[in-house]
């Protein structure tokens, strides 16, 4: 499978106009601003944001840095939920967002289940290692005590158009 189809839209998703994916197009934004602090990093651009329980407001931002501090667990997701439940002095996440660019690994959608993440916003697939809905779909397991609704596609195109730029500069 070439990157383009491993990370492209989702089957279905409309181009034109979706209410449903275009209240998270800012924070997706921001999320792809995380990803390219990634890449100069030398690491996958991955980016992710934790929205506050109104939607509204950034509570943390993360990017993969697993290369820059020689940690595998330094996910985009991991760092940004670990940083929002510090803001907060809670673990629990409850009605909060995270929106990332990458659908997100078995790790990390094990600590968004642990998180009690709300809501979880992807843009670009992964069908070799995504636990979302793709290859696993670790978030909405129904023997968990906690499902977190799942929006995927949101910027498919940008955020798979980085990832295979990055790949194919390798």
């Amino acid at each position: 499978m070439t990157a383009p189809e491993q990370w492209g839209r989702p089957p279905g998703t409309p181009g034109a106009a979706d209410p449903v994916r275009d209240r998270w197009r800012a924070a997706m934004r921001l999320a792809l601003d995380e990803a390219e602090l990634a890449v100069r990093g030398g690491d996958v651009p991955v980016g992710a944001v934790v929205l506050s329980p109104d939607g509204e407001s950034v509570l943390a931002v993360g990017h993969n840095e697993r290369e820059a501090v020689g940690d595998p667990t330094a996910h985009a997701e991991v760092l940004a939920v670990r940083r929002a439940a510090a803001r907060l002095g809670e673990w629990r996440l409850t009605g909060c967002t995270l929106v990332v660019t990458l659908e997100p690994c078995t790790m990390c959608a094990g600590a968004i289940v642990q998180s009690r993440v709300d809501r979880v916003v992807y843009g670009a697939r992964d069908d070799k290692a995504g636990a979302a809905g793709s290859l696993w779909d670790v978030v909405r397991d129904r023997r968990l005590n906690h499902r977190p609704e799942v929006i995927e596609g949101v910027l498919a195109d940008d955020c798979a158009r980085l990832l295979t730029d990055f790949f194919r500069d390798r």
